[in-house]
């Protein structure tokens, strides 16, 4: 390939372009970027490349700014309804004003001046709610390194990580942040941390040499390295392959801002009912006006229809409605975060409530993130080892007698074993602020705790047996090797003359000793003898099947396991001879580990599968932990079906979505099929949350109805994507969020009848006066105001805090498409509006003529309109205190177990009261003083509601039948 002639660069790892990279030898990949692994590039090269490709740096594509937000505040239609009765009746009062029909005191312009306010008020609230930039590209950006070193026309160089360009060869060692995908060159003792990419947290062993399958998951990929991942050991050369957006982080980034958020099932809700609302009073209008016009034979009213029918539009829309669920979500989040859930989007808290699919991480969620040994076997017995995390606390039982302990020290050949676990390892375990933590490697830091459950402490073995040398760990040898000098110690009989009694069998009388550990296999080869109990012996082919197979059904289990065996030495052996000094090794024995489940874990699977919500577990891991882990959970049955991602990846959206609602694990995936996945449940009608903290997982947690973020091992990138973040990293927390959820969305349902009813009562007053032939309307737009926002907003706030259902974690969850007048809400709504205005209507036509006919003292004959008001107001008091439950009547309530309701009510009664007997106040609001018998009268008229709801309780639990 010609220096002047770009190459192509593949544009997907899937196979889309010209090269699948991990499954190339290394000199063709060099030959397909026309690059150098000694030289690099040319700066012509460099520039040509620059401009073909661009700069290796993450695009952003706009979104809604500030103002677009705001703006889609007020296409609201029941906002809009708003502005438009707000204009109008501003209208209205300019024409009074200008004609002198003012009455005397009257505020021009007060109807105008409330309704608006509450429209940018409603609309601030919104805008508060979804003004949260989407700041995960900016954390993705944070990954990206400043200065690379690159060869360049054969010279060692430092470039900004922006000017990095496919075919560039860039050397990375331990401490670097990776800044581009590349094939590796060479590699030596390479370990690169992916788990921001992959999810997995162990540091991946990196092979320059090796050719892939095209296949290979992406966790796999060992000849390749990522851009945002950490080099923790090592060194190495490598071939910028992909730069920018075609980056494995770049295609993330495109997946982030690829998918849509779609509303809320509470914002589908409210919008639905908005649309309602606002036909329903639009008909009613009409009905009111054309009926008025009919009954004058005329238009000698219509400014008087006109009132009406603005009076109507308001008593229609619940103005208090946002301000109370927003309040109500606000308080859910505070209960949140006392159950360690942190909402980062309001409507996420009632979102909650409707999920029916749990797709939740592995590491960290479901289980510990800490490995903890399960089962160790040596003189061909296998025990079984308890414990949780880090803590050197544990019994040890012989495997099949589940009840009966032993004492390891009754078991020389256990002590061989874990003396070689504290020796041969180089993690420190200790106590922080009295939790039990790991400095080092999580496999060594589980061996540590395993000798210590015995009492054998790494700090008093390593004066026992000092290191003097050892073999390290790479990722082709497999093993490790310590070399320590055996010291005399005091053993209570002779002092610092023997050795300690758990060595006498192992050394020989050898001054020096080797531990050995590492792949099973690779051991055993290198081992000619077996130690048994106090003595070794020659290892028979017997012997070594039985610890394969014994190493095959670990495996089989979901185990980590390790092999040990040790030999006594006369001598520190030279350095580099690792090959002829590992051999002739002593077998000890294996040790299996896990990283073991939370143990609340099951019994929120449990409660999840009464819940009637599905739990899915979706890890990098491997498919036989993942099994072992989910059976273990409950999450899925002996002999279910785990999709891996190499299957997933062969497989259709249509076969996907076939499969789906089959498949509780999915092992080996890649960030691609995390979102395909949620994808596809959402297709198949499920309402799915998903957990994750990797930066892999941050499509799927946009994607996801519910996107669930750990906080403590989560990356900035997964957080700023998702909606909800866990202050535990627990799977439990998530089923206590959802029964939050739950309760959030009952209470709302409770408010919204709460609110509704009286709505349809007002409308259904202010539209009959007209018909009645009363004079005027009854209620003023700021009297209606009033209502909605107060007399209902108050008692509305308090029944938001009614404590849970006793079942509401015992039942299937709600649909999330279900209507919000769903379940009998709609009828009720209907039939309590009737009962209101049926009772306010008979007031209405008794007050009408009660107080024109009597007018001594100065009475107004207006004041029928304030009886009207005051008698709504003092109903929905009595509506408030008895719609607490559904089905139990108030006397057999506890009337002090939500006192906010009680509170709500008296002093909400008071503030009416003042709206009366206040002058200023009265002036204002446009009521006139009522004499004691009438105020007496109105109670008696607002009592008939609540008698009505407890008639109704009565007459439903004499049906059998549960009302909503």
């Amino acid at each position: 390939m010609s220096g002047n002639s770009l190459p192509v660069r593949p544009a997907s790892p899937s196979g889309e372009g010209v090269a699948i990279w991990h499954s190339l030898e290394v000199d063709k990949a060099l030959g397909l970027l026309d690059s150098h692994a000694d030289s690099g590039l040319t700066t012509d090269e460099i520039e040509q490349r620059l401009q073909k490709y661009g700069p290796n740096e993450l695009e952003e594509h706009g979104g809604r700014n500030a103002w677009e937000i705001l703006l889609d505040q007020f296409k609201n239609i029941m906002l809009l309804m708003l502005i438009a009765v707000a204009f109008i009746s501003g209208f209205l009062d300019f024409m009074a004003w200008q004609t002198n029909q003012l009455k005397p005191g009257e505020v021009l312009f007060k109807d105008t001046i409330a309704i608006l306010a509450i429209v940018i008020l409603n609309g601030i609230l919104g805008y508060v709610q979804e003004s949260r930039a989407e700041k995960a590209l900016a954390a993705l950006k944070k990954m990206a390194s400043p200065l690379v070193r690159v060869i360049r026309n054969g010279k060692l160089l430092d470039v900004a990580a922006k000017d990095v360009v496919p075919g560039d060869v860039m050397l990375i060692e331990a401490g670097v942040q990776i800044s581009a995908d590349g094939r590796l060159i060479e590699q030596a003792n390479l370990q690169v941390r992916e788990s921001a990419l992959t999810g997995e947290a162990e540091a991946v062993n990196k092979q320059a040499t090796i050719q892939l399958p095209e296949e290979t998951s992406l966790g796999d990929r060992i000849n390749l390295v990522f851009q945002g991942t950490e080099v923790v050991q090592g060194r190495g050369k490598v071939l910028v392959t992909n730069t920018g957006m075609t980056t494995e982080l770049g295609k993330i980034a495109v997946m982030l801002q690829s998918v849509e958020s779609e509303p809320t099932p509470l914002q589908q809700r409210m919008t639905q009912l908005g649309n309602v609302l606002v036909t329903g009073s639009l008909v009613l209008v009409a009905i009111v006006v054309i009926g008025g016009i009919i009954q004058a034979r005329g238009f000698s009213n219509l400014q008087d229809l006109l009132e009406v029918s603005l009076s109507m539009a308001v008593a229609v829309v619940p103005e208090g409605l946002p301000a109370v669920i927003t309040v109500t979500l606000a308080l859910g989040t505070q209960r949140m975060i006392r159950r360690h859930a942190l909402i980062r989007k309001l409507p996420a808290v009632e979102t909650l409530g409707s999920v029916t699919t749990i797709c939740s991480d592995k590491t960290g969620t479901l289980t510990q993130n800490k490995m903890v040994v399960q089962s160790i076997y040596t003189n061909l017995t296998n025990f079984r080892v308890t414990g949780e995390g880090y803590a050197p606390v544990g019994e040890f039982y012989l495997d099949g007698e589940p009840d009966n302990a032993i004492v390891p020290d009754e078991y020389p050949a256990i002590s061989a074993l874990l003396v070689a676990c504290a020796v041969c390892n180089d993690s420190v375990l200790q106590k922080e602020q009295g939790e039990w933590a790991i400095l080092g490697d999580p496999t060594e830091g589980a061996l540590v705790t395993l000798a210590g459950k015995v009492g054998i402490e790494k700090d008093q073995w390593h004066s026992k047996l000092p290191r003097v040398s050892e073999f390290p760990f790479t990722s082709e040898r497999k093993r490790m090797s310590v070399i320590a000098q055996v010291e005399n110690v005091d053993t209570g009989e002779q002092s610092f003359t023997d050795v300690d009694p758990k060595l006498a069998g192992l050394i020989n009388g050898e001054p020096y000793i080797m531990f050995t550990k590492g792949s099973p296999e690779l051991i055993l080869a290198r081992c000619s003898e077996i130690y048994v109990s106090t003595n070794s012996a020659p290892l028979s082919e017997e012997q070594r099947s039985q610890i394969l197979a014994q190493n095959d059904q670990m495996a089989s289990k979901g185990l980590r396991v390790l092999g040990f065996a040790y030999k006594p030495l006369g001598e520190v052996p030279p350095e580099a001879s690792d090959e002829t000094s590992e051999q002739n090794l002593i077998w000890l024995g294996l040790v299996g580990m896990l990283d073991a489940p939370r143990p609340e874990v099951r019994a929120a699977v449990q409660e999840c599968r009464e819940a009637g919500i599905r739990p899915v577990m979706i890890t990098g891991d491997h498919q036989l932990t993942a099994r072992a882990i989910a059976t273990d959970l409950g999450i899925a049955q002996e002999g279910d079906r785990v999709l891996t991602g190499q299957e997933l990846q062969r497989m259709s959206d249509q076969e996907l979505e076939e499969q789906v609602d089959l498949v509780s694990i999915y092992a080996r995936v890649a960030p691609e099929h995390k979102l395909r996945i949620v994808q596809a449940l959402q297709r198949r009608g499920r309402f799915v949350a998903m957990t994750g903290d990797g930066v892999n997982d941050a499509p799927a947690l946009k994607q996801a109805d519910i996107g669930i973020a750990m906080g403590i091992t989560g990356t900035d990138v997964s957080k700023e994507a998702s909606d909800m973040v866990l202050l535990d990293d627990n799977f439990a927390t998530i089923v206590a969020a959802t029964e939050e959820g739950r309760v959030v969305y009952t209470n709302i349902r409770r408010f919204i009848k709460y609110i509704l009813g009286s709505n349809i009562g007002e409308v259904l007053t202010i539209a009959a006066a007209p018909l009645l032939g009363l004079g005027g309307v009854p209620l003023t737009p700021l009297q209606i105001l009033w209502m909605n926002l107060v007399t209902d907003g108050l008692p509305a706030l308090a029944l938001a805090v009614e404590p849970p259902e006793p079942d509401v974690m015992k039942r299937p969850p709600f649909s999330p498409r279900e209507s919000i007048f769903s379940r009998g809400l709609g009828s009720y709504m209907i039939r309590i509006g009737i009962v209101f205005a049926i009772i306010t209507i008979i007031l209405m036509q008794w007050a009408y003529h009660h107080a024109r006919a009597y007018t001594e003292g100065g009475l107004d004959p207006e004041r029928w309109k304030t009886m009207v008001f005051t008698t709504l107001c003092l109903a929905q008091m009595g509506h408030a205190i008895a719609i607490r439950s559904n089905n139990r009547l108030t006397i057999e309530m506890n009337p002090f177990s939500n006192l906010f309701v009680l509170g709500a009510v008296i002093v909400t009664t008071i503030l009416q009261l003042m709206l009366v007997y206040v002058p200023p106040l009265r002036a204002f609001f446009g009521t006139q003083w009522l004499p004691p018998t009438e105020l007496a009268i109105c109670f008696g008229f607002s009592a008939l509601m609540f008698v009505w709801i407890e008639m109704e309780k009565l007459f439903f639990r004499f049906m059998g039948k549960k009302t909503v």
